[in-house]
Formats: structure tokens, sequence, C-alpha cells
């Protein structure tokens, strides 16, 4: 059986073909854009440690700073779809600009804050910003770059820069709180975006149909409000249980709205998403299998972290410093995916790095209570890693690829989206599956059981993502004669 894109992709062919040069605008076009992505990916967990200091700042009280995490997340993944059709239809580069200058300002706001109302203010700005500039940058550099070797590369470093993103983040955190502020978390954006909205209007090229169309409003109003409470959902899942109302209550709210969105894209002339692009193998099935590869990893990360502090009785800045070998391999994914694309195309990228990851994770559910193991846990994170992020470059290759320039808004959003519900999925349903035994036992040998169960779990998600990358894009049979 043979794995494809449709249309099918380049494949060794491609790869032995010279590669296209990349000129001196295209390279700033690429330091501009990763710079902006690389920021983004630094904001999802750069204040996760300082949330302490931030409370006893501004004056949140221990219930309330939660919302600092949560009003971002809501708003960074509930309206990417959304901003992504915007930017097809009004113009990518300009959502883009206003994207970062929403970023810059909301950033100063929230470095400046002195109250709580002024803080969750600045960060659901904040996410607005990120749910527009990220769809936005990607359609930018899918546009800029030819499908084929030059744009698998340039989405291959987006991918190793995200990474690396994630995992500066948690530690540029701790570093800020402790040797200057926290508010320099926030501060630092706003640098950032002065320099990017120096050089995008001079290097970035608007794109934008010849004939606007309208924009699908009802669409945009379920669609949002399905994201946004299916995240929502998810978020109280892990923060209070799957057994409280509230979490599920919403979740079948977001799930109800999800099945009605599917009929109200039928009944307009210009849907926001259109049903012929849901229908493409390649979009559904490559965006089913990126949310499951952000699912497992990110909550990989979080059932390793439980195993280092509360089995081996590491303290959380060591077991922070054992995830940089995993920031290294997903570095080392992200380089190395564009050159398993050029060998095995999108989807065998995706296959490739879901059984790789899969293999790699296996034997972390067999670990022990004792630091001996550590050497397993930082090969085998490090090899998961790497199979991963090829996974992932895979999944953001086929989700974009075959469609046109004028669909690439809508095509990065809905990556986007999947990305995001993925981050947000992934730990909660882990956590639930590591904590079912324990009934009230927090010992670490009940811990480290409900560890390895989870685990395995992770594992098999894996393996099944890979048999559905196996069945949904095989290359069809060709027509007896």
């Amino acid at each position: 059986m043979t794995i494809t894109d449709q249309p099918p992709p380049a494949g060794v062919g491609a790869a032995s073909a010279a590669p296209a040069r990349t000129g001196l605008r295209e390279r700033l076009v690429l330091a501009v854009l990763l710079t902006a992505g690389f920021t983004l990916a630094v904001d999802f967990s750069i204040l996760n440690v300082a949330l302490p200091a931030i409370g006893a700042d501004v004056g949140f009280g221990l219930g309330g700073l939660q919302w600092i995490a949560t009003s971002f997340a809501l708003c960074a993944a509930g309206f990417t779809l959304l901003f992504g059709r915007i930017a097809d239809l009004f113009g990518r580069r300009r959502l883009f600009l206003v994207g970062v200058a929403a970023l810059g300002l909301s950033s100063l706001a929230g470095g400046l804050a002195g109250a709580p109302a002024v803080l969750l203010a600045a960060r659901v700005v904040q996410g607005l910003a990120t749910a527009a500039i990220t769809p936005a940058a990607l359609s930018l550099l899918t546009t800029s770059f030819p499908e084929g070797p030059a744009r698998d590369r340039a989405l291959g470093l987006n991918g190793a820069l995200m990474a690396a993103g994630f995992t500066t983040g948690a530690v540029l955190g701790g570093l800020l709180t402790d040797l200057l502020s926290w508010r320099w978390a926030f501060h630092l954006n706003v640098g950032v975006a002065a320099v990017v909205l120096a050089l995008a209007p001079a290097v970035l090229r608007e794109t934008r149909p010849a004939r606007r169309p309208r924009l699908d409003v009802p669409g945009a109003l379920v669609g949002t409000a399905a994201l946004l409470a299916v995240v929502y959902g998810l978020t109280s899942a892990g923060r209070y249980g799957w057994s409280d109302p509230r979490g599920i209550g919403v979740l079948l709210v977001g799930a109800l709205l999800a099945a009605v969105f599917p009929l109200v894209e039928r009944r307009v002339a210009e849907p926001l998403v259109p049903p012929r692009v849901l229908r493409r193998r390649t979009v559904a099935a490559g965006n089913l299998a990126g949310l499951l590869a952000f699912a497992t990893e990110t909550s990989l990360v979080f059932l390793l972290t439980l195993y280092l502090q509360r089995v081996l009785g590491f303290a959380p800045l060591a077991a922070g410093l054992a995830f940089a070998v995993l920031g290294l391999g997903t570095v080392l994914g992200g380089l190395l995916g564009p050159r398993v694309i050029g060998r095995l195309g999108g989807p065998g990228a995706l296959l490739a790095g879901f059984l790789g990851q899969g293999v790699a994770t296996l034997p972390l559910a067999f670990l022990g209570a004792h630091r001996g193991w550590l050497p397993v846990l930082l090969v085998a994170s490090f090899a998961g890693g790497v199979a991963n992020l090829v996974a992932i470059v895979g999944f953001m290759v086929t989700a974009t690829s075959g469609l046109p320039d004028r669909e690439q808004g809508l095509a990065t959003g809905l990556a986007t989206m999947s990305q995001q519900v993925g981050i947000t999925l992934g730990t909660p349903v882990m956590s639930a599956i590591a904590t079912a035994g324990l009934a009230g036992v927090s010992s670490a040998t009940a811990v480290l059981a409900g560890l390895r169960v989870a685990i395995l779990v992770n594992t098999l998600a894996c393996l099944g993502a890979a048999a559905l990358v196996a069945i949904a894009l095989r290359r069809p049979r060709p027509a007896a004669r």
C-alpha cells in the first residue's frame, strides 16, 4: 500500500530534483513570519510558572488565576477558523499587521496592568491577536513559496521554531520571574511587535481575491461558538474533572453546535467552510491526524512531568530542564520533516512520524520507581519528539496541499484550529485516565500505576493515528484495463 497526497505529491523524483533557490526577499519573508510564529509559541507557555507571582502582584485570588491562561486559550483557539477565512477575504498581510499591532498594544497593557480586569482584558486581546496572526502568517508562508520542496522546508522551519518556542517559553518565564519581573514576559512582545511592524510592510505582499465574497455571518457565529464551547468544556474538565456538570454540559453544547454547523454551511451561497473542502481526504483526515499529533505529545509531557516530580521526586526546575532533550528532538524533527516528505510525501511523513512516535513512547509505559529509568525517559522522549515533529510537518503539508491560494487562509485556519483543540484535549483526557484508579490514594506507587496506563493509551493513540493515515490517505489503486 502506498501513501500519497491528493493530488499526488512530489516523490523520490522531486527529492532528487535540484532544490529551488531561496532569494533575499524569500529569506526576509521567512525571517518576519518565523519570528512572529516563534513569539506566539513562547506566549503559550511563558506565563505558566509566573502565575503565583502575577496573582500576588495584581490581586488575583487562587481561583481566578486559571483565567489568565483560560481567557487567552479560549480566544486563541475559538476565533482561529474565523480569522483564517477573514484573511482569505480581506487580505492576509493586512490581518497579519493588525494582529501584530494588537499583540504589541495588549502586551504593553498586560505588562503595566495593576488590576485583574486590565490584565484579563489584555490576555483576551492577546488571544484574539494570536488567532489572527497564526493562520494569516501560515497562509502568507504557503502562498509565498510554491507547493513542493521550498514550501516543505519553510513549514519544517516553522514547526521547528514552534517547538523551540514552547520549550523556550517555559524556561524563559521562570528566568524572567526570578531575575527581573513577570512583567517582562509581556514587555518582550512589545519589542518583537515593533520590529515585525517595521519590516513586514516592505517585505510581505498582499494577497486577496479580485472579487471579495461576503462573509458567512451565520456560519461564523455557529462555528466560533462551537469552538469556544469545546475549548472551554475541555479546559473545565481538566480543572474540575470529567464528572463536573459544568464541563460536560458545555462540551455537549459544543458538540451540538458542531453538528449544526455543516447544516448551516449547506444553506449559504458563500460558506465559511465550503463542504467540498472538508470532503477532501487530505483536509479532513489530515486535520484529524494533526489534532492527534498535538494531543498525544502535549499530554505525554504532562504525564512525564508528573512522573519526574511525583514519582522520582525531582524539583520543578530540574523536571523542566529534563524536557530540554525533548525540545532538541522536536527541533531536529522539524528540520528532518521536509526531507522525509521529499521521499514519502506529506501523508507518508505523517504515517512514519506516528509509527516512530508510538514505538518511542511504548518503553515509557514500563517506567519504574527509581532514577535509573531516567536515561530511558530521555532517549525515548528525544526520539518521540523527533517523530512527532515529522508528523506535524507532514500534517501541515498534507492539510494545505492541493488547495488554491485563495483558500490557504481557510486551510491554515483549519490546521491551526486542529492544533489548538489537540493541545487543549490531550492533557485533560490523559489526566483522567492516569487518575481513574487512584480513588484518593496519592502514593508514588499508585501514581506510577496510573501513569503507566495513560502512557500505554497514548502509545495506542499514536498507532491508531498511523492506521487512520494509512487507511484514509492511501493511494487509490489504478483501474484495471
